[in-house]
């Protein structure tokens, strides 16, 4: 096995270069096609067994993009933990690259039974695993915790070696699964008696063994995660289980957030219009042409933008277009206009006379005013700022027909594709709702 360097945004991957051309499989938690006793991930024809080893080393080194390069079907077993993986990746060493890591937080609990497993995570901020493990039977049950970090995952977790207990050994071999199994990879618990070449590495070994495994299964996730993960009797199965379902809440947001926003508008055909010199007895000029003017010109320090011109930026268009002007940018702050009028189609039936601007509208447009402003970097020209969360959200009095909105935003973080802003809504200098938005931005 080879460890190569990867571009940003490769994340990890396997190459078998034992087979034509190369193939290659993402390790992605969609790629897993088998979780008996170890976790295998297949493309097509394609697979690769024991992923969770070289994996948990790498996710724990903080590793994002890098490739894996096998000639066979399975990284080496070498002492049954990831120590030795660990140790080549020390000795090549780590380089920043310049795209940031974008680390999901999970928002809610998520729980997953699986069999006699039971896995559940919840939101944390950092990296935190709580395991407990047993056999069927109940026992060498033992329990550990443990923030991760590349420090403590180096010294805590990667020299936890795999075990097996004796009455397994039979169903393996006849099902080809420990091949290059011995004691001085793996350690066999026999009845109460412990075998190995040499003395459990840790007291709790087995225990930690199990978390080192949920780190390299969770890592098919394809992000980092901030979360507690809370296990008990974990498995592989019960692993990749619980990094789908983690998937699926990381997901939700933008497949909500694509139901919901408006279909991009379409592009239009931009002629250049070229200036034709006057005659004139000296040589003619070069002919000018007159360009439409980008994004990140609009939006600078000191601008206000009329309609026209916030329709340059966003996609959205009337009715759903939140925003009529921009009066003010200031480094990370944005003010906008809403002018609200009898003429908007919500108050036909929000609500029959009593007519009351929606309030999820009035997110939108705080979520509209901060794309705007995530408009000034040039590398976001031209993407979608898709509404994903908003925490902390306050109406404090209803809006009507009549009223000026000022929309008053500020970005408190801007990561890569992910927008994070402090918005409020005022009316006559008085405050009708307030949130903090979040956003990503997305390619049209």
């Amino acid at each position: 096995m080879n460890l190569l360097p990867a571009l940003p945004n490769t994340g990890l991957r396997f190459r078998r270069i034992d087979l034509d051309g190369a193939p290659e499989i993402e390790a992605r938690v969609e790629h897993v096609v088998d979780t008996q006793r170890s976790t295998t991930l297949g493309k097509g024809a394609v697979k690769v067994h024991t992923v969770e080893h070289v994996l948990a080393a790498l996710a724990g080194a903080g590793i994002d993009n890098a490739i894996i390069e096998l000639d066979a079907n399975e990284p080496p077993i070498a002492d049954g933990s990831s120590r030795e993986f660990v140790r080549l990746v020390k000795e090549a060493g780590r380089v920043a690259q310049a795209d940031p890591v974008e680390i999901y937080r999970v928002t809610a609990p998520i729980e997953v039974n699986v069999g006699g497993s039971q896995m559940a995570v919840f939101p944390h901020s950092g990296f935190k695993i709580t395991c407990t493990s047993s056999d069927k039977g109940g026992r060498f049950t033992q329990f550990f915790t443990l923030e991760i970090t590349p420090a403590s995952w180096e010294k805590e977790l990667s020299h936890a070696r795999t075990f097996c207990f004796y009455e397994e050994i039979e169903f393996l071999i006849k099902n080809g699964l420990i091949k290059g199994g011995s004691l001085e990879n793996a350690i066999v618990i026999r009845d109460d008696a412990v075998l190995t070449t040499e003395p459990l590495r840790y007291p709790e070994e087995f225990v930690r063994h199990k978390m080192l495994d949920i780190v390299g299964d969770l890592a098919l996730i394809g992000r980092p995660i901030h979360g507690h993960v809370i296990a008990t009797r974990p498995s592989h199965h019960a692993n990749t289980e619980l990094a789908k379902a983690i998937l699926a809440q990381m997901r939700r947001p933008l497949e909500a957030a694509q139901t919901f926003a408006p279909p991009p508008a379409p592009a239009l055909e931009v002629k250049p219009v070229v200036t034709k010199p006057a005659k004139s007895p000296v040589a003619a000029s070069t002919p000018t042409v007159n360009s439409p003017t980008s994004t990140e010109t609009l939006v600078r320090d000191g601008a206000t933008l009329d309609t026209m011109q916030v329709m340059q930026i966003l996609p959205h268009r009337p009715p759903f277009l939140m925003v009529d002007k921009v009066t003010k940018i200031d480094g990370s702050r944005i003010v906008a206009q809403k002018n609200v009028t009898m003429g908007e189609p919500f108050f036909e039936g929000h609500f029959p006379g009593h007519p009351i601007m929606p309030g999820v509208l009035q997110l939108e447009a705080m979520a509209q005013v901060a794309g705007i402003l995530m408009m000034r970097q040039a590398e976001n020209a031209g993407k979608l700022a898709y509404f994903m969360s908003a925490e902390d959200v306050k109406w404090r009095r209803p809006v009507r027909p009549g009223d000026i909105l000022m929309i008053e935003v500020e970005m408190t973080k801007a990561r890569g594709k992910i927008g994070k802003a402090k918005g409020k809504c005022t009316v006559d200098g008085e405050v009708v709702s307030e949130a903090n938005v979040t956003f990503m931005l997305m390619d049209r």
